[in-house]
């Protein structure tokens, strides 16, 4: 089975595009994306413009804001706390990775954990690790809401993650451990031995470490679940994920593409985050 996220993330957004029509007229507004590009990498321009037009489907309304490299460390973090205070934004995306003199941990962390959509802060982190309410990091959230779309249940199942990256593996490791998902979960590095021998006994194995191809066949057992968060480039150019796809899809029971798997999870959470941002402010007082 192939866990299509494209197909997925377009289904979340019809959804959340009926959620936002109804509760528009109360709360006096749709919600409102925040969206600062720091620099004019080419790839975070395209990244950008794919979640403005994810936005743009899901009914949700963005203001973005671009900001030159040379930008000093202490004006980026003084305009993010302007966005705070701006009642009419809902969530705020500073889109990584900054350029480089900018360090981008203080920056996340001025973020409002209330208006941090991204999920990236010290404060979000936390409440992730402490199994409490508050918005979940996009990718790992992504990869849960695929997971339950095809009724795949993680209960009880032994899960593999390969990487911990606040960005993916420490969080995801965390949230397929809490109760109500109750997986029993083993986190993998560069310094776990035996690495294949770990991945055969997994039911689940989420590859994210950003390394072409790495997951082959003979680290997946017959049946297991496979979730490729990577995006790389192979020695040809080709764009591939962290699992060598042809030879893994044969022997696991649900298997993610790339492109087209988790990619697309990822903007559609952060759209669920915003929009929940936004109903959080506005509708529950």
């Amino acid at each position: 089975m192939i866990l299509d996220g494209k197909a997925t993330a377009a289904a979340i957004r019809a959804s959340l595009r009926g959620d936002i029509e109804k509760d528009k007229a109360r709360a006096g507004r749709a919600p409102c994306l925040a969206v600062i590009l720091v620099g004019e990498d080419p790839a975070s321009q395209v990244y950008v413009r794919n979640k403005e037009n994810a936005c743009a489907d899901a009914g949700i309304d963005t203001v973005s804001y671009r900001k030159p490299a040379s930008i000093p460390q202490a004006e980026l973090e003084a305009f993010i706390a302007g966005l705070n205070a701006d009642q009419d934004i809902d969530g705020i995306l500073l889109q990584l990775p900054l350029p480089k003199g900018l360090d981008a941990q203080p920056c996340i962390d001025a973020i409002s954990p209330e208006k941090d959509v991204d999920g990236l802060t010290a404060v979000n982190q936390g409440r992730v690790a402490m199994s409490v309410p508050g918005l979940r990091p996009c990718t790992p959230a992504g990869i849960l809401a695929l997971l339950d779309h095809y009724g795949i249940s993680v209960s009880g199942k032994k899960a593999v993650v390969l990487g911990r990256s606040i960005l993916v593996g420490r969080p995801i490791a965390l949230m397929l451990g809490a109760r109500g998902y109750d997986a029993t979960v083993t986190m993998c590095h560069s310094r776990t031995p035996d690495l294949a021998a770990v991945c055969r006994e997994a039911d689940i194995v989420i590859a994210a470490i950003g390394k072409p191809r790495f997951v082959t066949a003979d680290m997946i057992k017959h049946g297991a679940v496979v979730i490729d968060v990577g995006i790389n480039r192979d020695e040809n150019g080709k764009l591939c994920g962290d699992v060598d796809y042809e030879n893994v899809a044969p022997l696991a029971s649900a298997i993610t593409p790339v492109p087209g798997g988790i990619g697309p999870m990822t903007i559609s959470q952060l759209l669920v985050n915003t929009t929940q941002a936004w109903k959080e402010k506005l509708l529950t007082k």
